[in-house]
Protein backbone atom coordinates (compact mmCIF):
# COMPACT_ATOMS: atom_id res chain seq x y z
CA UNK A 1 0.00 0.00 0.00
CA UNK A 2 1.25 3.48 -0.86
CA UNK A 3 2.37 5.46 2.16
CA UNK A 4 3.43 9.01 2.89
CA UNK A 5 7.09 8.11 2.49
CA UNK A 6 6.72 6.91 -1.09
CA UNK A 7 4.54 9.90 -2.02
CA UNK A 8 7.26 12.17 -0.66
CA UNK A 9 9.67 10.38 -2.95
CA UNK A 10 7.35 11.06 -5.90
CA UNK A 11 7.10 14.72 -4.94
CA UNK A 12 10.81 15.18 -5.70
CA UNK A 13 10.23 14.59 -9.42
CA UNK A 14 10.87 17.72 -11.49
CA UNK A 15 7.94 19.29 -13.37
CA UNK A 16 5.45 17.37 -11.22
CA UNK A 17 2.92 18.50 -8.63
CA UNK A 18 1.52 15.94 -6.20
CA UNK A 19 -1.90 16.97 -4.87
CA UNK A 20 -3.62 15.14 -2.02
CA UNK A 21 -6.08 17.88 -1.15
CA UNK A 22 -9.71 16.83 -0.58
CA UNK A 23 -10.77 18.95 -3.58
CA UNK A 24 -8.34 17.28 -5.97
CA UNK A 25 -9.16 13.77 -4.76
CA UNK A 26 -12.92 14.37 -4.96
CA UNK A 27 -12.62 15.81 -8.47
CA UNK A 28 -10.74 12.74 -9.67
CA UNK A 29 -13.47 10.42 -8.37
CA UNK A 30 -15.98 11.49 -11.04
CA UNK A 31 -16.43 12.46 -14.67
CA UNK A 32 -19.36 13.67 -16.78
CA UNK A 33 -20.98 10.22 -16.75
CA UNK A 34 -22.35 10.87 -13.28
CA UNK A 35 -20.46 7.87 -11.95
CA UNK A 36 -18.57 8.55 -8.70
CA UNK A 37 -16.13 6.09 -7.15
CA UNK A 38 -16.79 5.10 -3.55
CA UNK A 39 -13.22 5.73 -2.41
CA UNK A 40 -10.51 8.34 -2.91
CA UNK A 41 -7.40 7.77 -5.04
CA UNK A 42 -3.98 7.95 -3.43
CA UNK A 43 -3.20 11.29 -5.04
CA UNK A 44 -3.59 13.34 -8.20
CA UNK A 45 -0.36 14.29 -9.95
CA UNK A 46 0.06 16.99 -12.57
CA UNK A 47 3.12 16.51 -14.82
CA UNK A 48 4.31 19.30 -17.09
CA UNK A 49 6.74 17.31 -19.23
CA UNK A 50 7.17 13.92 -20.82
CA UNK A 51 10.09 13.27 -18.49
CA UNK A 52 7.86 13.88 -15.47
CA UNK A 53 5.36 11.34 -16.82
CA UNK A 54 8.17 8.84 -17.31
CA UNK A 55 9.42 9.26 -13.75
CA UNK A 56 5.88 8.98 -12.38
CA UNK A 57 5.29 5.72 -14.23
CA UNK A 58 8.65 4.31 -13.15
CA UNK A 59 7.70 5.09 -9.55
CA UNK A 60 4.28 3.47 -9.95
CA UNK A 61 5.84 0.41 -11.58
CA UNK A 62 8.39 0.05 -8.79
CA UNK A 63 5.79 0.37 -6.02
CA UNK A 64 3.01 -1.56 -7.84
CA UNK A 65 0.65 1.41 -7.75
CA UNK A 66 -2.20 1.47 -10.26
CA UNK A 67 -2.33 4.46 -12.61
CA UNK A 68 -5.37 6.19 -14.10
CA UNK A 69 -4.75 8.70 -16.89
CA UNK A 70 -7.05 11.73 -16.97
CA UNK A 71 -7.58 14.64 -19.35
CA UNK A 72 -10.36 17.20 -19.04
CA UNK A 73 -12.69 14.96 -17.04
CA UNK A 74 -15.34 15.18 -19.77
CA UNK A 75 -15.70 11.41 -20.25
CA UNK A 76 -19.15 9.86 -20.27
CA UNK A 77 -18.33 6.27 -19.35
CA UNK A 78 -16.44 6.42 -16.04
CA UNK A 79 -13.19 5.58 -17.78
CA UNK A 80 -10.89 8.11 -16.08
CA UNK A 81 -12.02 8.11 -12.45
CA UNK A 82 -9.75 7.05 -9.59
CA UNK A 83 -10.34 5.05 -6.44
CA UNK A 84 -8.47 3.59 -3.46
CA UNK A 85 -4.92 2.48 -4.22
CA UNK A 86 -4.77 4.32 -7.55
CA UNK A 87 -2.69 7.28 -8.67
CA UNK A 88 -4.49 9.65 -11.03
CA UNK A 89 -2.19 11.26 -13.59
CA UNK A 90 -3.81 14.42 -14.91
CA UNK A 91 -2.31 15.62 -18.18
CA UNK A 92 -4.23 18.90 -18.24
CA UNK A 93 -1.11 21.01 -17.58
CA UNK A 94 0.73 19.51 -20.54
CA UNK A 95 -1.12 21.97 -22.75
CA UNK A 96 1.40 23.38 -25.19
CA UNK A 97 0.90 23.53 -28.94
CA UNK A 98 4.42 22.56 -29.99
CA UNK A 99 4.16 23.12 -33.73
CA UNK A 100 1.76 24.06 -36.50
CA UNK A 101 3.03 23.29 -39.99
CA UNK A 102 1.21 24.93 -42.90
CA UNK A 103 3.34 23.03 -45.41
CA UNK A 104 2.51 19.61 -43.94
CA UNK A 105 -0.96 20.57 -42.67
CA UNK A 106 -0.38 19.20 -39.20
CA UNK A 107 -0.02 20.19 -35.58
CA UNK A 108 2.10 18.64 -32.85
CA UNK A 109 0.57 19.10 -29.42
CA UNK A 110 0.84 17.91 -25.85
CA UNK A 111 -1.98 15.71 -24.65
CA UNK A 112 -3.62 18.34 -22.45
CA UNK A 113 -4.33 20.85 -25.22
CA UNK A 114 -8.03 21.69 -25.34
CA UNK A 115 -9.66 20.66 -28.60
CA UNK A 116 -11.14 24.08 -29.38
CA UNK A 117 -7.87 25.85 -28.49
CA UNK A 118 -6.05 23.79 -31.11
CA UNK A 119 -8.72 24.61 -33.67
CA UNK A 120 -8.52 28.34 -32.86
CA UNK A 121 -4.72 28.32 -33.18
CA UNK A 122 -4.87 26.43 -36.48
CA UNK A 123 -7.35 28.94 -37.92
CA UNK A 124 -4.76 31.69 -37.55
CA UNK A 125 -2.82 29.80 -40.24
CA UNK A 126 -5.82 29.20 -42.51
CA UNK A 127 -6.28 25.65 -41.22
CA UNK A 128 -8.69 23.88 -38.87
CA UNK A 129 -8.94 20.75 -36.72
CA UNK A 130 -11.82 18.51 -37.82
CA UNK A 131 -12.70 16.41 -34.71
CA UNK A 132 -15.70 18.16 -33.18
CA UNK A 133 -17.01 16.44 -30.04
CA UNK A 134 -19.75 18.23 -28.10
CA UNK A 135 -17.22 18.68 -25.28
CA UNK A 136 -14.68 20.41 -27.54
CA UNK A 137 -14.57 23.54 -25.33
CA UNK A 138 -13.11 21.57 -22.41
CA UNK A 139 -12.08 18.09 -23.61
CA UNK A 140 -8.41 17.49 -24.36
CA UNK A 141 -6.83 16.18 -27.54
CA UNK A 142 -5.27 13.31 -25.58
CA UNK A 143 -8.64 12.36 -24.13
CA UNK A 144 -10.28 12.60 -27.54
CA UNK A 145 -7.67 10.19 -28.90
CA UNK A 146 -7.93 7.81 -25.95
CA UNK A 147 -11.67 7.40 -26.55
CA UNK A 148 -11.65 7.93 -30.35
CA UNK A 149 -14.12 10.76 -29.85
CA UNK A 150 -16.57 11.68 -32.59
CA UNK A 151 -18.88 14.65 -32.83
CA UNK A 152 -21.16 16.51 -35.20
CA UNK A 153 -18.85 16.55 -38.22
CA UNK A 154 -18.17 12.81 -38.42
CA UNK A 155 -20.48 12.33 -41.39
CA UNK A 156 -17.89 13.90 -43.69
CA UNK A 157 -14.67 14.22 -41.72
CA UNK A 158 -14.66 11.05 -39.64
CA UNK A 159 -13.87 10.42 -35.98
CA UNK A 160 -10.66 11.36 -34.20
CA UNK A 161 -8.78 8.32 -35.57
CA UNK A 162 -8.85 9.81 -39.08
CA UNK A 163 -6.92 12.87 -37.85
CA UNK A 164 -4.09 11.14 -35.93
CA UNK A 165 -0.71 10.74 -37.62
CA UNK A 166 1.76 10.10 -34.82
CA UNK A 167 1.70 9.53 -31.05
CA UNK A 168 4.17 9.72 -28.21
CA UNK A 169 3.18 7.17 -25.58
CA UNK A 170 4.67 6.58 -22.13
CA UNK A 171 4.60 2.94 -21.01
CA UNK A 172 4.13 1.78 -17.43
CA UNK A 173 7.84 0.99 -17.01
CA UNK A 174 8.82 4.51 -18.09
CA UNK A 175 9.81 3.76 -21.67
CA UNK A 176 8.55 6.13 -24.35
CA UNK A 177 7.32 4.99 -27.76
CA UNK A 178 7.00 7.31 -30.72
CA UNK A 179 4.64 5.55 -33.08
CA UNK A 180 3.13 6.44 -36.43
CA UNK A 181 4.45 8.75 -39.10
CA UNK A 182 4.59 12.46 -39.67
CA UNK A 183 4.25 11.71 -43.37
CA UNK A 184 0.82 11.16 -44.90
CA UNK A 185 1.72 7.59 -45.84
CA UNK A 186 3.54 4.98 -43.79
CA UNK A 187 3.11 1.22 -43.45
CA UNK A 188 6.31 0.16 -41.69
CA UNK A 189 5.47 -2.41 -39.03
CA UNK A 190 2.13 -2.91 -37.29
CA UNK A 191 -0.19 0.09 -37.00
CA UNK A 192 0.29 0.83 -33.31
CA UNK A 193 -1.30 4.26 -33.62
CA UNK A 194 -4.66 2.71 -34.44
CA UNK A 195 -4.17 0.30 -31.53
CA UNK A 196 -3.71 3.18 -29.07
CA UNK A 197 -6.53 5.31 -30.48
CA UNK A 198 -9.54 4.35 -28.38
CA UNK A 199 -7.45 2.32 -25.91
CA UNK A 200 -8.79 4.25 -22.87
CA UNK A 201 -5.48 4.34 -20.99
CA UNK A 202 -5.14 0.56 -20.73
CA UNK A 203 -1.77 0.23 -22.48
CA UNK A 204 0.05 3.52 -21.97
CA UNK A 205 -0.35 7.25 -21.48
CA UNK A 206 -0.65 9.37 -24.63
CA UNK A 207 1.53 12.40 -23.91
CA UNK A 208 1.93 14.00 -27.35
CA UNK A 209 0.18 13.75 -30.69
CA UNK A 210 0.76 14.84 -34.26
CA UNK A 211 -2.60 15.43 -35.93
CA UNK A 212 -3.85 16.38 -39.37
CA UNK A 213 -5.16 19.85 -40.10
CA UNK A 214 -7.36 20.82 -43.03
CA UNK A 215 -7.56 24.03 -45.09
CA UNK A 216 -10.45 26.26 -44.05
CA UNK A 217 -13.15 25.96 -46.76
CA UNK A 218 -13.41 28.99 -49.00
CA UNK A 219 -17.20 28.81 -49.06
CA UNK A 220 -19.47 29.36 -46.08
CA UNK A 221 -21.34 26.20 -45.05
CA UNK A 222 -25.10 26.20 -45.57
CA UNK A 223 -27.51 24.65 -43.11
CA UNK A 224 -31.13 23.55 -43.18
CA UNK A 225 -33.66 22.60 -40.54
CA UNK A 226 -36.39 20.13 -41.42
CA UNK A 227 -39.25 19.45 -39.03
CA UNK A 228 -41.13 16.15 -39.16
CA UNK A 229 -44.13 14.65 -37.39
CA UNK A 230 -42.58 11.18 -37.38
CA UNK A 231 -39.17 9.93 -36.31
CA UNK A 232 -39.44 7.23 -38.98
CA UNK A 233 -39.90 9.80 -41.75
CA UNK A 234 -36.99 11.86 -40.43
CA UNK A 235 -34.75 8.79 -40.22
CA UNK A 236 -35.67 7.83 -43.78
CA UNK A 237 -34.72 11.34 -44.91
CA UNK A 238 -31.33 10.89 -43.26
CA UNK A 239 -30.80 7.68 -45.22
CA UNK A 240 -31.93 9.38 -48.43
CA UNK A 241 -29.45 12.20 -47.86
CA UNK A 242 -26.62 9.75 -47.16
CA UNK A 243 -27.38 7.96 -50.44
CA UNK A 244 -27.85 11.12 -52.49
CA UNK A 245 -24.32 11.43 -53.87
CA UNK A 246 -23.79 14.66 -51.89
CA UNK A 247 -21.94 14.13 -48.62
CA UNK A 248 -23.34 16.24 -45.78
CA UNK A 249 -20.78 17.90 -43.52
CA UNK A 250 -23.23 17.41 -40.68
CA UNK A 251 -26.44 15.43 -40.31
CA UNK A 252 -28.10 15.49 -36.89
CA UNK A 253 -31.46 14.14 -35.74
CA UNK A 254 -33.22 15.34 -32.58
CA UNK A 255 -36.26 13.32 -31.49
CA UNK A 256 -39.41 14.81 -29.98
CA UNK A 257 -38.58 14.29 -26.26
CA UNK A 258 -35.13 15.81 -26.76
CA UNK A 259 -36.50 18.78 -28.68
CA UNK A 260 -39.02 19.55 -25.94
CA UNK A 261 -36.31 19.56 -23.28
CA UNK A 262 -33.94 21.67 -25.38
CA UNK A 263 -36.65 24.27 -26.06
CA UNK A 264 -37.44 24.41 -22.35
CA UNK A 265 -33.76 24.76 -21.43
CA UNK A 266 -33.25 27.58 -23.95
CA UNK A 267 -36.51 29.26 -22.92
CA UNK A 268 -37.90 28.88 -26.44
CA UNK A 269 -41.58 28.37 -27.31
CA UNK A 270 -42.56 24.72 -26.99
CA UNK A 271 -42.36 22.77 -30.26
CA UNK A 272 -45.41 21.03 -31.68
CA UNK A 273 -46.31 17.69 -30.18
CA UNK A 274 -44.21 14.84 -31.63
CA UNK A 275 -42.09 17.31 -33.63
CA UNK A 276 -38.73 15.91 -34.74
CA UNK A 277 -35.88 18.11 -35.99
CA UNK A 278 -33.32 17.19 -38.63
CA UNK A 279 -30.34 19.48 -39.13
CA UNK A 280 -28.20 19.10 -42.25
CA UNK A 281 -25.20 21.11 -43.34
CA UNK A 282 -23.24 21.21 -46.59
CA UNK A 283 -19.86 22.80 -47.20
CA UNK A 284 -17.51 23.17 -50.13
CA UNK A 285 -17.98 24.64 -53.60
CA UNK A 286 -21.21 22.69 -54.22
CA UNK A 287 -22.81 23.57 -50.86
CA UNK A 288 -25.74 25.46 -52.40
CA UNK A 289 -26.60 22.62 -54.77
CA UNK A 290 -26.22 20.03 -52.01
CA UNK A 291 -28.36 21.81 -49.45
CA UNK A 292 -31.17 22.36 -51.96
CA UNK A 293 -31.08 18.67 -52.80
CA UNK A 294 -31.17 17.73 -49.11
CA UNK A 295 -34.18 19.98 -48.69
CA UNK A 296 -36.09 18.34 -51.54
CA UNK A 297 -35.41 14.90 -50.08
CA UNK A 298 -36.77 16.00 -46.71
CA UNK A 299 -39.88 17.49 -48.32
CA UNK A 300 -40.48 14.22 -50.15
CA UNK A 301 -40.81 12.56 -46.71
CA UNK A 302 -43.19 15.23 -45.43
CA UNK A 303 -40.63 17.50 -43.76
CA UNK A 304 -41.13 21.27 -43.44
CA UNK A 305 -37.83 22.76 -44.53
CA UNK A 306 -36.19 26.05 -43.61
CA UNK A 307 -32.95 26.93 -45.38
CA UNK A 308 -30.48 29.02 -43.43
CA UNK A 309 -29.34 32.11 -45.31
CA UNK A 310 -26.40 33.22 -43.18
CA UNK A 311 -23.64 31.88 -40.92
CA UNK A 312 -25.68 33.18 -37.97
CA UNK A 313 -28.53 30.85 -38.93
CA UNK A 314 -26.13 27.92 -38.94
CA UNK A 315 -24.69 28.94 -35.58
CA UNK A 316 -28.17 29.14 -34.04
CA UNK A 317 -29.10 25.66 -35.25
CA UNK A 318 -25.85 24.12 -34.06
CA UNK A 319 -26.17 25.89 -30.70
CA UNK A 320 -29.58 24.28 -30.34
CA UNK A 321 -28.12 20.84 -31.02
CA UNK A 322 -25.18 21.42 -28.68
CA UNK A 323 -27.61 22.35 -25.90
CA UNK A 324 -28.78 18.74 -25.61
CA UNK A 325 -26.34 17.71 -22.90
CA UNK A 326 -26.84 20.74 -20.62
CA UNK A 327 -30.60 20.41 -21.14
CA UNK A 328 -30.43 16.83 -19.90
CA UNK A 329 -28.16 17.75 -16.99
CA UNK A 330 -30.66 20.38 -15.89
CA UNK A 331 -33.18 17.58 -15.29
CA UNK A 332 -30.94 15.71 -12.84
CA UNK A 333 -28.53 12.83 -13.23
CA UNK A 334 -28.46 11.45 -16.76
CA UNK A 335 -27.18 8.14 -18.09
CA UNK A 336 -26.04 9.00 -21.62
CA UNK A 337 -25.69 5.99 -23.88
CA UNK A 338 -23.86 5.70 -27.17
CA UNK A 339 -24.94 2.97 -29.58
CA UNK A 340 -24.15 2.90 -33.29
CA UNK A 341 -25.86 1.00 -36.09
CA UNK A 342 -25.48 0.89 -39.86
CA UNK A 343 -27.13 3.92 -41.49
CA UNK A 344 -29.78 1.65 -42.99
CA UNK A 345 -30.85 0.59 -39.46
CA UNK A 346 -31.22 4.07 -37.95
CA UNK A 347 -35.00 4.02 -38.22
CA UNK A 348 -35.21 0.53 -36.70
CA UNK A 349 -33.07 1.64 -33.75
CA UNK A 350 -35.25 4.69 -33.09
CA UNK A 351 -38.34 2.50 -33.26
CA UNK A 352 -36.78 0.14 -30.71
CA UNK A 353 -36.13 3.05 -28.35
CA UNK A 354 -39.79 4.10 -28.60
CA UNK A 355 -40.79 0.49 -27.82
CA UNK A 356 -38.53 0.43 -24.77
CA UNK A 357 -40.08 3.65 -23.51
CA UNK A 358 -43.52 2.03 -23.60
CA UNK A 359 -42.34 -1.27 -22.12
CA UNK A 360 -40.46 0.22 -19.18
CA UNK A 361 -42.51 3.37 -18.64
CA UNK A 362 -39.55 5.72 -19.06
CA UNK A 363 -38.76 8.60 -21.37
CA UNK A 364 -35.56 8.15 -23.41
CA UNK A 365 -34.71 11.42 -25.18
CA UNK A 366 -32.42 10.55 -28.08
CA UNK A 367 -30.28 12.52 -30.50
CA UNK A 368 -28.25 11.03 -33.32
CA UNK A 369 -25.26 11.79 -35.46
CA UNK A 370 -27.45 10.45 -38.23
CA UNK A 371 -24.79 10.70 -40.92
CA UNK A 372 -22.91 7.79 -39.36
CA UNK A 373 -25.67 5.99 -37.42
CA UNK A 374 -24.50 7.00 -33.93
CA UNK A 375 -27.35 7.47 -31.42
CA UNK A 376 -27.21 8.96 -27.92
CA UNK A 377 -30.20 7.75 -25.87
CA UNK A 378 -30.52 9.50 -22.51
CA UNK A 379 -32.00 7.93 -19.39
CA UNK A 380 -33.14 10.52 -16.83
CA UNK A 381 -32.52 9.21 -13.29
CA UNK A 382 -34.38 10.19 -10.13
CA UNK A 383 -31.44 9.37 -7.86
CA UNK A 384 -27.70 8.78 -8.01
CA UNK A 385 -28.21 5.05 -8.35
CA UNK A 386 -29.20 3.54 -11.69
CA UNK A 387 -32.29 1.38 -10.98
CA UNK A 388 -32.49 -2.17 -12.28
CA UNK A 389 -35.27 -1.41 -14.76
CA UNK A 390 -33.09 1.22 -16.45
CA UNK A 391 -30.23 -1.26 -16.76
CA UNK A 392 -32.65 -3.83 -18.17
CA UNK A 393 -33.92 -1.33 -20.74
CA UNK A 394 -30.31 -0.43 -21.60
CA UNK A 395 -29.46 -4.11 -21.95
CA UNK A 396 -32.27 -4.59 -24.48
CA UNK A 397 -31.11 -1.51 -26.34
CA UNK A 398 -27.50 -2.74 -26.53
CA UNK A 399 -28.57 -6.19 -27.68
CA UNK A 400 -30.71 -4.62 -30.41
CA UNK A 401 -27.83 -2.45 -31.63
CA UNK A 402 -25.58 -5.52 -31.88
CA UNK A 403 -28.31 -7.56 -33.59
CA UNK A 404 -28.76 -4.78 -36.17
CA UNK A 405 -25.08 -5.04 -37.06
CA UNK A 406 -23.92 -2.21 -34.81
CA UNK A 407 -22.01 -1.65 -31.61
CA UNK A 408 -22.72 -0.80 -27.99
CA UNK A 409 -20.39 2.20 -28.18
CA UNK A 410 -19.69 4.69 -30.92
CA UNK A 411 -17.50 7.37 -29.37
CA UNK A 412 -17.83 7.59 -25.57
CA UNK A 413 -15.65 4.65 -24.61
CA UNK A 414 -16.45 1.56 -22.55
CA UNK A 415 -14.96 2.71 -19.26
CA UNK A 416 -16.74 1.35 -16.20
CA UNK A 417 -20.32 1.63 -17.38
CA UNK A 418 -20.40 -0.72 -20.37
CA UNK A 419 -17.80 -3.36 -19.62
CA UNK A 420 -20.40 -5.99 -18.65
CA UNK A 421 -21.64 -6.04 -22.27
CA UNK A 422 -18.24 -6.39 -23.93
CA UNK A 423 -18.46 -10.21 -24.30
CA UNK A 424 -21.84 -9.84 -26.03
CA UNK A 425 -20.26 -7.85 -28.85
CA UNK A 426 -16.73 -9.24 -29.03
CA UNK A 427 -17.21 -12.87 -28.06
CA UNK A 428 -14.91 -14.75 -25.69
CA UNK A 429 -12.12 -15.47 -28.19
CA UNK A 430 -11.65 -11.85 -29.23
CA UNK A 431 -12.03 -10.67 -25.64
CA UNK A 432 -9.22 -12.98 -24.53
CA UNK A 433 -6.96 -11.83 -27.36
CA UNK A 434 -7.56 -8.19 -26.34
CA UNK A 435 -6.66 -9.03 -22.75
CA UNK A 436 -3.43 -10.61 -23.99
CA UNK A 437 -2.59 -7.49 -26.02
CA UNK A 438 -2.97 -5.38 -22.88
CA UNK A 439 -0.57 -7.71 -21.03
CA UNK A 440 2.14 -7.06 -23.63
CA UNK A 441 2.15 -3.37 -22.69
CA UNK A 442 1.08 -3.69 -19.05
CA UNK A 443 2.13 -7.10 -17.66
CA UNK A 444 1.40 -6.12 -14.06
CA UNK A 445 -2.09 -4.83 -14.89
CA UNK A 446 -1.41 -1.42 -13.35
CA UNK A 447 -2.94 0.80 -16.06
CA UNK A 448 -6.57 1.76 -15.52
CA UNK A 449 -7.47 -1.50 -13.76
CA UNK A 450 -11.14 -2.46 -13.60
CA UNK A 451 -12.02 -0.50 -16.73
CA UNK A 452 -13.21 -1.77 -20.12
CA UNK A 453 -12.74 -5.50 -19.49
CA UNK A 454 -15.40 -7.25 -17.42
CA UNK A 455 -14.30 -8.64 -14.05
Amino acid sequence: MTNTLTLTELATVADLEVDTSPEALAGAQADKSGLVSDTEPVAVVFPRSVEAVQETLRWAHQHNVAVVARGGGSGLSGGAIGQAGELVVSLERMNRILEISVEDRLARVEAGVINSDLDAAAREYGLWFAPDPASRQWSTVGGNIATNAGGLLCAKYGVTRESVLELTVALIDGRVLRIGHRSVKGVTGFDLVSLFVGSEGLMGLIVEATVKLLPIPRHEPLTLAARFRSISDAAQSCLDISQSGHTPALLELIDAPSLRHIHRYLDMPAPDDDEVLLIAQADGADAAESIRHFGSLCEAQGGQVDLGTSPADSDDLLALRRSMHPAMESLGRVLIEDVSVPRSQLRAMFEEIRRLEEKWGVEIPTVAHAGDGNLHPNFILESDEVPDDIWQAADEMFQTAIRLGGTLKGEHGVGSLKKRWLPDELGQDQLEIQREIKKVFDPKGLLNPGKVFPD
